[in-house]
C-alpha cells in the first residue's frame, strides 16, 4: 500500500516550522517518528499534503535535568533512547522500564515521545504515566509559548488540545523528592497495552505510612483516567497495613470507571485486569527500595 502524493518540508528552526504550519492550516502535520502517522496516511485513515519534518530542529531530542529538578524531554527523544537514557535510568528508572514495552523494536527506534503524545492513541503506554507523573508539555506557536499538564493534554481518542499552528516541544517530568514513589504495570498483547496502571505514592515523613496516592489508568478509556476514589482511600495507610485496604480500594476504583468493549477485551475483562494492576501497581509502589530511582 503506498503513501499518497505529500510535498515534504524540513525546517532547520523551529520558528520556521511554526511559519510552515501557520502558512498551510490543516493541510499540514508534524512528522518526527512516523510510526503511527504514515501508516495512518498509508490506510486513508488521515491525509495531509504537506508534512513539515522537525527532525532537523536543534535542541528537541535530548534529555537534561531541568532547572526546577525536572527532567526535560526533547519531543524527538525516542523511546529507545529513553530505554537506555543514563538521566532515566538514576532519576525515573520505571519510565526506563515503560520504553522497553512500547510496541516492537522498529517502533521504538523511530517513534518519539511527541509524536505519541500528539496521536494520542488511547491504547499507549506514556501518556498515563507522564498524566500520573505530574508532567507537562510545552507547546510552541505563532502566539508564542505555553505549558499544559499531559493530564489535560489528551482530551479524547486521537484528539489532543494541541492547536493546529503548534509544534510540541518537550516533556518535562517533576521528580519531585524522596519518599515519592512511582511504579507502572501493563498488560497487553499484540504489542499494545489493553491496560496500563501508574501509581505515584508520597510517603509520610517516617516513611511508614502513605501521605497521597495518586493512579491513574490509560488505554482503557479514550484518554488517560485518574481513579477518582484511590487517592482518599489511601491516605494514612499504614504501609504495613495495605493489604488491609487495597483489594477493596482497587475494586471500588475499577468499578469508578467508564470502559467500553473494544478489540482489546469486554468491559468486564478489562475491569477485572484494572483491578488486578491497580492493586500490583500500588504495592510495587509502596515496596521498600522503591524511591524515585528504583525501577
Amino acid at each position: 500500500m503506498l503513501l499518497p502524493r505529500f510535498a515534504l518540508h524540513t525546517p532547520a528552526a523551529l520558528a520556521e516550522a511554526v511559519a510552515l504550519l501557520a502558512r498551510y492550516g490543516e493541510e499540514a502535520t508534524v512528522y518526527a517518528g512516523g510510526t503511527e502517522l504514515l501508516l495512518a496516511m498509508k490506510h486513508g485513515i488521515l491525509g495531509y499534503d504537506h508534512l513539515i519534518d522537525i527532525k532537523r530542529i536543534p535542541g528537541l531530542a535530548g534529555v537534561t535535568l531541568a532547572g526546577d529538578g525536572g527532567l526535560s524531554v526533547g519531543a524527538l527523544a525516542t523511546h529507545h533512547t529513553l530505554e537506555h537514557h543514563p538521566l532515566l535510568a538514576r532519576h525515573l528508572a520505571p519510565y526506563s522500564a515503560l520504553s522497553r514495552t512500547v510496541g516492537n523494536i522498529r517502533v521504538r527506534v523511530a517513534g518519539t515521545l511527541g509524536g505519541n503524545l500528539c496521536f494520542a492513541e488511547p491504547h499507549a503506554d506514556p501518556p498515563a504515566f507522564l498524566a500520573a507523573a505530574g508532567a507537562r508539555v510545552t507547546l510552541v506557536g505563532p502566539a508564542g509559548v505555553r505549558e499544559v499538564a499531559v493530564a489535560d493534554f489528551v482530551v479524547g481518542a486521537f484528539d489532543t488540545v494541541r492547536r493546529p499552528d503548534e509544534v510540541l516541544t518537550h516533556v518535562t517530568i517533576p521528580l519531585g523528592a524522596a519518599p515519592r514513589r512511582i511504579a507502572y504495570e501493563r498488560f497487553g498483547h499484540l504489542e499494545r497495552p489493553t491496560v496500563g496502571v501508574a501509581a505515584v505514592l508520597t510517603l509520610s515523613a517516617d516513611g511508614r505510612s502513605i501521605g497521597a496516592a495518586s493512579v491513574w489508568v490509560g488505554s482503557v478509556t479514550p484518554r488517560p483516567s485518574m481513579v477518582p476514589t484511590l487517592g482518599g482511600r489511601l491516605a494514612g495507610v499504614p504501609v504495613d497495613a495495605l493489604g488491609d485496604v487495597l483489594a477493596e480500594a482497587a475494586r471500588v476504583g475499577a468499578d469508578s470507571l467508564s470502559i467500553d468493549d473494544d478489540l482489546h477485551g469486554s468491559e468486564d475483562y478489562k475491569r477485572h485486569l484494572v483491578q488486578v494492576l491497580v492493586e500490583r501497581a500500588v504495592r510495587r509502589a509502596a515496596a521498600p527500595g522503591r524511591e524515585r530511582g528504583a525501577a
